[in-house]
């Protein structure tokens, strides 16, 4: 896995109808998140949702963190 040449802290902004959230991510929290969303499968998603359409969303929000995190520096091979 690529880790950034130095570390940093990771800010994650959720914005919900102009309400606005912020957290702070470690580079290790960083990079484990990233390996995390790597590795759920269809099956894993599945049973945290209550339908296939669900899923799908799930699965669509967890595409765009990973793509974040990629973009960030944290994208496991």
């Amino acid at each position: 896995m690529s880790k950034p040449a130095q570390s940093h802290v990771v800010t994650l902004t959720v914005d919900n109808a102009g309400r606005q959230a912020d957290t702070q991510l470690s580079d290790e929290e960083a990079l484990a998140l990233a390996q995390l969303v790597k590795r759920l499968t269809w099956a894993d998603m599945r049973g945290c949702a209550v339908d296939d359409a669900e899923t799908y969303t799930i699965r669509d929000a967890v595409g765009k963190l990973q793509d974040a995190l990629a973009r960030a520096g944290y994208a496991p091979r």
